[in-house]
């Protein structure tokens, strides 16, 4: 069917005609109409037919294709080769998910793929040159992001080993654990755990209830877990696979409790019979089935006054001598706390990257099947209509592209950043509350995409998009998790917001009385004046007569820029002026003001990490050389920036900032940009880098092209011998216009 390259491109044994040209005949094997089609098929409806231009007419290949090898390299990024080098991997069967295992040999499976991962060293990037690393961890991050193409359980089982098991040891742990603990780590002899989570805490990891205890006389920490609610839940490796685990508990010496911290504690160990079998103290339970990730074995874990050598405490960040005496480097309970956790911010940031893999691979399947598939018949009727061509098909499909493009780009500028930090080259304080914002912002954005992407691309291809071998199915099952765990998304915005709320209050701050009155006197002017007739008015006299004046204002890179950077900066000033009360309030109505604007709070949030996005995208377009994939990829930007206008055109309407032509000169101006990234859509999904091979989905093989092939070819050589069948609605019409057929009574 079809050779892979590794360079992006894709090289057909069989090559489709391109998806518009025009089509001569139906499927060979059609429902019986259009109503049954959409029944069966789940296709386009003839309510969403295209108007003029009449859908099914020729349409010619775009004069200039836009340069794929490049624009693959700029969205591969700075990793492009290690990116592309680990994408291959998934070419290897051995490495390829199988559909329809049990539960027990998906697991078994899913550990034997990531002990090729390590024999073949690809696990140590990250890790110090000491131990055969690379000290290379953007590059690492770069390459377990493409382990989705391979299987979703790959990337999370290999994400606990060595992403947060073994990055727990090398960021919480001193040169001594590093030297002890990693080998065996970063071998695979100890599958290990990362049990942070409790089922009573959830993403609040402040307020977990697991203890340890440090008593003197015998040096060690007594961990315990006190409560249901304690016990460490949905842990990787738990259930199965794990012999030890870094716990985080609340670290309690002299009376005094210090805070999470985080142990290095022995869960299991071979018995006679060589199986594995829980050690003292330590308990677990298996949590089965899941609604995806059937290679990740995940459990929970509970502690009954389990020992844990002083030595076992990682203390990079505080310490207990001998006597019980704590000491850390870091004053402040809340700085040190967030500065443990900000270590292991590369799990958000690998996720982001992992859930983009899959959002790509769902837009090259979808967009790949809709510029082969045909659906009803449109301007000539012996010609059906590519689904692509149809205005609701691009809808649905081209933004989520856009989207794509622009998360890309972003996560680029953030794998950069965490690799700045964790390389050493820009570490500070400042740096890190920076990449823990920007994970906080991407992760929910990415994983959200990625799922509105796999649900969008299997209802738009259809009954064929639910077959399991086209793997839609099975990505949206895997990829549903990522929304909640390292942190839920809703939570992760709420700490955007607050974030912001901070960085405008220090904005505040630092402007004196004079410029205070001033500021606020502007900004209820500038409210005003947006909330009154005037500026709609305004708005209204230079957009007279003339939607093309209008739309030309809209699709100014200033203007979208200009109407992203208002909604944001008007959210946060609103928050801040309506929780201002909270500062002198007591303390259970001050939690009912922030509780009442919560949501406000993480719209706003959502709001800056969309506008981060875009200024992503802008960013990226310097960079294009050839000056026809520049001009594609603005209009895919521009399509971006209006449809987030567009998503949110209820706030620019009563907040004065768009008057209503220019509102629905919005949604026609998107459509016009969806007829001119038409006859590009193929090109920009295979510059994602993912070709038959790595898909491996059915639909996504060229397999629709020849099925349409076989049927054109088949109704053009009855029609060359006369011998197709006389439709009965045309001989009707036919003879009632002869006058030889009675009308019916």
């Amino acid at each position: 069917m079809s050779t892979t390259t590794s360079s992006g491109g894709t090289a057909r044994g069989t090559t489709p005609p391109p998806a518009n040209t025009p089509a001569e005949s139906v499927d060979a094997v059609a429902p019986a109409s259009p109503a049954d089609a959409v029944a069966l098929m789940g296709a386009a409806s003839p309510a969403s037919a295209p108007t003029p231009p009449s859908p099914g007419a020729t349409r010619t290949e775009p004069t200039e294709r836009i340069d794929g090898a490049a624009l693959g390299r700029l969205l591969d990024g700075r990793w492009w080769q290690v990116r592309r080098e680990a994408r291959d991997l998934a070419l290897d069967p051995a490495m390829q998910k199988i559909e329809g295992l049990s539960l027990a040999e998906h697991r078994e499976r899913a550990l034997a793929q990531i002990q090729h991962l390590a024999r073949r060293r690809v696990v140590h990037r990250a890790y110090p040159a000491a131990f055969g690393g690379g000290d290379d961890p953007g590059a690492n991050l770069a390459a377990f992001e493409e382990l989705v193409a391979a299987d979703p359980s790959i990337q999370i089982k290999a994400g606990v080993q060595w992403g947060l098991f073994g990055a727990a040891v090398l960021h919480l742990g001193t040169d001594e654990h590093h030297a002890r603990l990693l080998p065996g780590i970063l071998d695979l002899t100890v599958p290990g755990c990362f049990a942070m989570t409790e089922i009573g805490h959830g993403s609040d990891v402040a307020s977990i209830a697991t203890t340890a205890t440090y008593d003197a006389g015998t040096e060690a920490f007594v961990l315990t877990t006190p409560v249901v609610a304690a016990r460490k839940e949905y842990i990787g490796n738990a259930a199965v696979h794990g012999r030890a685990a870094v716990v985080f508990a609340q670290l309690v010496t002299k009376g005094v409790n210090h805070g999470v911290h985080a142990f290095y504690v022995p869960i299991r160990a071979e018995v006679d019979d060589g199986e594995l079998a829980f050690l003292p103290g330590v308990t677990g339970r298996d949590d089965g089935l899941k609604g995806g990730l059937g290679g990740v074995d995940n459990g929970q874990l509970w502690f009954d006054r389990v020992r844990v050598p002083r030595a076992n405490l990682l203390n990079r960040y505080g310490d207990v001598a001998p006597d019980g005496t704590y000491s850390s480097p870091i004053a402040s309970p809340g700085r040190r706390f967030f500065t443990m956790l900000g270590t292991l911010v590369q799990g958000r940031v690998s996720l982001s990257g992992a859930a983009l893999v899959a959002a790509k691979m769902a837009l090259a399947i979808a967009v790949t099947y809709g510029a082969e598939r045909r659906q009803f018949t449109g301007a000539d009727e012996h010609n059906e209509v590519v689904l692509l061509d149809y205005q609701q098909h691009q809808r649905r499909l081209l933004p989520l592209l856009a989207r794509t493009y622009a998360a890309t780009f972003a996560h680029h500028q953030m794998l950069d950043r965490f690799h700045e930090v964790f390389s050493g080259a820009h570490d500070t304080d400042a740096d890190r509350q920076d990449l823990e914002t920007l994970a906080a912002a991407a992760k929910p954005l990415t994983t959200w995409l990625a799922l509105d992407a796999l649900q969008e691309a299997r209802e738009a291809c259809g009954g064929a998009g639910y077959m399991a071998e086209n793997r839609l199915v099975g990505l949206r099952q895997d990829m549903d998790v990522y929304v909640t765990f390292e942190g839920d998304n809703n939570v992760l915005l709420q700490l955007v917001g607050k974030r912001l709320l901070t960085d405008y209050g220090k904005e505040m701050a630092r402007i004196d009385i004079a410029g205070a009155a001033r500021y606020v006197a502007a900004r209820a002017a500038d409210m005003t004046l947006h909330r009154t007739p005037l500026r709609r008015a305004a708005q209204s006299i230079l957009d007279t007569g003339s939607r093309a004046r209008s739309a030309g204002h809209l699709r100014a890179a200033d203007t979208q820029r200009e109407l992203l950077e208002d909604r944001v900066e008007a959210m946060v000033a609103e928050i801040a002026t309506a929780l201002r009360p909270a500062r002198t309030a007591p303390a259970v109505e001050a939690a009912a003001l922030f509780n009442a604007h919560q949501h406000d709070l993480i719209e706003a949030a959502r709001a800056h990490g969309e506008l981060m996005q875009w200024e992503a995208f802008t960013a990226a377009l310097t960079t294009v050389r050839d000056p026809h994939t520049r001009d594609v990829l603005g209009t895919l930007r521009d399509l971006f920036g209006l449809t987030l206008i567009e998503k949110n055109l209820a706030w620019y309407l009563m907040n004065g900032r768009l008057t209503a032509q220019r509102a629905k000169t919005v949604t026609s101006y998107v459509d016009r940009l969806l007829v001119r990234l038409r006859p590009h859509a193929t090109d920009l999904v295979e510059a994602f880098g993912y070709t038959p091979a790595h898909l491996r989905a059915t639909i996504a093989t060229g397999v629709e092209a020849e099925r349409q092939q076989e049927a054109r070819a088949y109704y053009r050589r009855l029609r060359a011998a006369g011998q197709e069948p006389v439709n009965e609605k045309e001989l009707h019409a036919s003879q009632q216009k002869s006058g030889l057929a009675q009308p019916a009574d």
